[in-house]
C-alpha cells in the first residue's frame, strides 16, 4: 500500500488534538506546558489504521498565531490535511493561513472536521457547513466533503473514518527522486538507545546500519536502528513517517530543521531559485531585498528576496526570484516553500524551488529569466540541459543533477543517454558519470585554438605552446582529465598537433625570411666552416647580439630542420661534420672492437671539451654503448645478445 502522512490544520482551541484522540486513542500533547495550557505548542505524532487496512502517519500541528514556525514545520511533507474547524466558532484567522500555507506546500487533498458539534443546534451547523464551502472555493479544498463530528460524544467519527479512507485511496504518490532526505521535526533521547531524531521521509530510503550526514552541519552518524509506526523495521521508504536512532551524535548537536541524507550527496545553499506568488490579501507592495522568513521542510531562515524582473510586487502578484539566506538550507528542485514577513509575522506566500544551487543571476536578464521559466514549466529534458548549461566547465554528476532539476534518477539517466547520443551532452567521466554541455566544451575547446593561433602569430619562429602554459591560461578552472580529453579530441579532428609536451596548429611552420634568413646564412657558414670545434651557443649569441632574442629562435629552427645537430645545451654541429665523424668513428669501432677517449682523440684530434660531448651524443643516439671505460658498437652488441 502506499506510504501516506495526514496532517492537521486549523485555528487554536478548534479541537485537532481531540479528534486525533478519539480516532487514534493517542494524546498528541506531550509536553507539560500543553497540559497545563490546554493547547498544542509543538508537534505531536501518532498513526492510525483506516477500515481498509490503510496506515497512516499522523501529524498534528499547533493552531495558535505564535506557534506557526511549528505548524509550517509540520506540514511539510504531508500527503493529505485535515482541516479542523469548530462548529461554535467557524472559520477564524488561522484557519485561513493554514489554507494558505498548505496550498503553498503542494498539499492537493484534504477533507474537512466540522469539530465541537455537541455544542450547537442543526441550524447553526447548517450556517458553519455554507459558510465552508464558501470559503475553501477556489482552494484545493474546494468540493472536499465536509463532515461534522463531536471528539466527546463520538458522533460522526465512523463516518469521518470512512471519509479518511476513500480519500486516502485516491491519492497519487509523489515521483520519488530516491535521494534518501528526512527533514527533521523532532529530537530526543532514548534510555539504552540514545539520540533519536523523527520526520517524514521525504524521499529514497534508509537502512539500518547505513552511514549518514546531519545537515548542514555534515556531521556524520550511523543509524542504529528504524521505527515506522512504532514498529521496528529494518528499512523505511519515502514517505513514512519515520523515526531513527542515531550512533555517534548527541541530541544537543541537532536541531529542528536540519536534515538527514547520505554522506557526500547535498551541499547545503546560501541562494536559490524560486517561483514565487504573494497573498492578494492586504494593501502593501511586496519590494525588491525584503527582509523575509523563509520555511522549507521543517527549518526557517531569514533571507533576502531579489525579485528577478520587478522592483516591488503588487498584492496576487507572482514571479521569479532568488531568496539569498542568512544560513545555509538543504532542499531539491521542486521543494515547496512557504514565506513569512519579518515582522509583523504573517504568512504572505510561497511556491516552488527551481533551482537550491543558484549562482547570483543578473536581474532583468533575459537569459536568466528564460532559464527560470524552463526549470518551472520545462520539460524534463530541458530543465536537465538548463542545468548543465549552469554546471559550466565543472560539469555536473548524475545524483547532482537530480538535487537539481527534481527528476527522478532512473528516468534522468534515460534522459541523459540521449543528450550524449544527440551529442548536447559530453560524458566527462565514466566512472562518476559526470556531464557537461556540448556548447560550453566546445567553446572551451575554441579557446585552446584561439590561445594556439595567437601564440604563433606573436612568436612565429617558435615550434608551439607548452601544455602546461596553456592550462594556466585558457583552462585553469577546468579539470585536468577536462583538458586533457579536450586537447586529444581537438588532435583527433585534425585542429591541433601535439608532440610531446608542445601543441601547434597543423598548419604552422617556422619560415625565416628578410633579415632572419640571412641570419640564418650567417651562421650555418660559421658552422659549417668550424667543423668539429664550433664555437658554444654563449659565443654564437654574443657574436649576434644586435639580433636579441631573435638569434636564440633561429638557432631552433635550424635545430628543428636539422641543419644543426645539438650535442648538449652549450654545443651545436654542422650535421655534415656530424655525419663524417659519425661515419669514421664507427670504422674504428668495427676495426679496433672499442674506442676510449685516447684512440676518440687520436681519430678526431679534439680536445676533451669536443671528445666527452660527441662520445656521449653518440651514446644517446644508440650508435654505441658504455661497456665500463670504453665504448662498443650497439649493433654489434645486439648481434651477440641474439647469437
Amino acid at each position: 500500500m502506499k506510504n501516506i502522512v495526514l496532517g492537521t490544520a486549523g485555528h487554536v482551541d478548534h479541537g485537532k488534538t481531540a479528534l486525533i484522540k478519539a480516532l487514534t486513542g493517542i494524546d498528541t500533547d506531550r509536553l507539560k506546558e500543553e497540559k497545563e495550557r490546554g493547547i498544542t505548542i509543538d508537534l505531536g505524532f501518532a498513526s492510525l489504521t483506516l477500515p481498509n487496512g490503510q496506515s497512516v502517519g499522523i501529524v498534528d500541528v499547533p493552531g495558535h498565531e505564535k506557534f506557526i514556525r511549528n505548524m509550517v514545520s509540520g506540514a511539510s511533507g504531508i500527503d493529505m490535511v485535515v482541516m479542523v474547524i469548530a462548529a461554535d466558532e467557524g472559520i477564524m484567522p488561522q484557519t485561513r493561513e493554514h489554507l494558505h500555507i498548505c496550498s503553498f506546500l503542494g498539499i492537493k487533498t484534504g477533507i474537512i472536521a466540522l469539530t465541537k458539534i455537541d455544542l450547537v443546534d442543526k441550524q447553526w451547523l447548517d450556517v458553519v457547513a455554507d459558510d465552508i464551502k464558501e470559503f475553501v472555493k477556489e482552494s484545493f479544498l474546494e468540493g472536499a466533503p465536509v463532515i461534522p463530528v463531536s471528539s466527546l460524544t463520538g458522533e460522526g467519527l465512523p463516518e469521518f473514518m470512512e471519509g479518511l479512507a476513500q480519500l486516502a485511496a485516491h491519492i497519487v504518490e509523489e515521483a520519488d527522486t530516491g535521494i534518501f532526505r528526512l527533514p527533521i521535526d523532532r529530537i530526543f533521547t532514548m534510555k539504552g538507545f540514545g539520540t533519536v531524531v523523527t520526520g517524514t521521509l521525504v524521499s529514497g530510503h534508509v537502512c539500518v546500519g547505513d552511514g549518514v550526514e546531519i545537515l548542514p552541519l555534515k556531521t556524520a552518524a550511523k543509524v542504529r536502528g528504524i521505527q515506522v509506526h512504532n514498529r521496528a523495521v529494518a528499512r523505511a521508504e519515502a514517505g513514512q513517517r519515520t523515526a531513527i536512532n542515531l550512533q555517534g551524535v548527541e541530541k544537543s548537536v541537532i536541531a529542528r530543521g536540519n536534515v538527514l541524507s547520505m554522506s557526500g550527496i547535498f551541499e547545503p545553499s546560501y541562494r536559490l531559485d524560486i517561483f514565487f506568488e504573494y497573498l492578494p490579501y492586504g494593501d502593501k507592495k511586496l519590494k525588491n531585498r525584503s527582509l523575509l522568513r523563509f520555511h522549507a521542510g521543517t527549518s526557517e531562515a531569514m533571507a533576502r528576496l531579489i525579485l528577478q524582473n520587478q522592483e516591488e510586487m503588487e498584492p496576487g502578484g507572482k514571479g521569479y526570484a532568488q531568496v539569498v539566506l542568512e544560513t545555509p538550507t538543504v532542499a531539491e528542485a521542486g521543494d515547496r516553500f512557504v514565506i513569512r514577513s519579518y515582522s509583523p509575522v504573517t504568512t504572505i506566500g510561497g511556491g516552488v524551488v527551481l533551482d537550491p544551487s543558484s549562482k547570483k543571476q543578473k536581474r532583468y536578464s533575459e537569459s536568466a529569466t528564460h532559464e527560470m521559466r524552463l526549470l518551472h514549466g520545462g520539460a524534463d529534458e530541458q530543465k536537465a540541459q538548463t542545468i548543465i548549461e549552469r554546471s559550466g566547465l565543472a560539469g555536473i554528476s548524475p545524483i547532482q543533477l537530480v538535487i537539481r532539476t527534481g527528476i527522478p534518477r532512473h528516468k534522468l539517466e534515460m534522459i541523459l543517454e540521449k543528450l550524449i547520443s544527440e551529442r548536447e551532452a559530453v560524458l566527462l567521466d565514466r566512472e562518476d558519470h559526470s556531464v557537461l554541455s556540448n556548447s560550453a566544451y566546445r567553446a572551451f575547446q575554441w579557446r585552446i585554438v584561439a590561445e594556439v593561433q595567437h601564440y604563433h602569430q606573436k612568436y612565429p619562429l617558435r615550434e608551439g605552446l607548452r601544455k602546461e602554459e596553456i592550462r594556466t591560461t585558457v583552462g585553469q578552472f577546468a579539470a585536468s582529465k577536462l583538458f586533457n580529453r579536450a586537447l586529444k579530441d581537438l588532435e583527433n579532428e585534425g585542429e591541433l598537433v601535439i608532440n610531446k609536451e608542445h601543441v601547434r596548429m597543423p598548419s604552422h611552420q617556422v619560415q625565416l625570411q628578410g633579415e632572419l634568413e640571412e641570419l640564418k646564412s650567417q651562421i650555418i657558414l660559421l658552422y659549417s666552416k668550424a667543423g668539429l670545434t664550433p664555437p658554444s651557443m654563449k659565443e654564437i649569441m654574443e657574436k649576434f647580439a644586435q639580433h636579441g632574442p631573435q638569434c636564440s629562435h633561429v638557432m631552433s629552427v635550424m635545430i628543428k630542420e636539422g641543419l644543426l645537430i645539438k650535442v648538449n645545451e652549450d654545443l651545436c654541429f654542422h650535421v655534415e661534420a656530424i655525419q663524417t665523424l659519425r661515419e669514421n668513428y664507427k670504422k674504428l669501432l668495427l676495426r679496433e672492437g672499442k674506442a676510449t677517449p685516447a684512440s676518440f682523440k687520436e681519430l678526431t684530434g679534439l680536445s676533451r671539451k669536443f671528445i666527452i660531448p660527441l662520445m656521449e651524443y653518440f651514446d644517446m643516439t644508440k650508435l654505441t654503448v658504455r661497456a665500463g671505460e670504453h665504448r662498443i658498437l650497439r649493433e654489434r652488441t645486439a648481434k651477440q645478445g641474439e647469437a
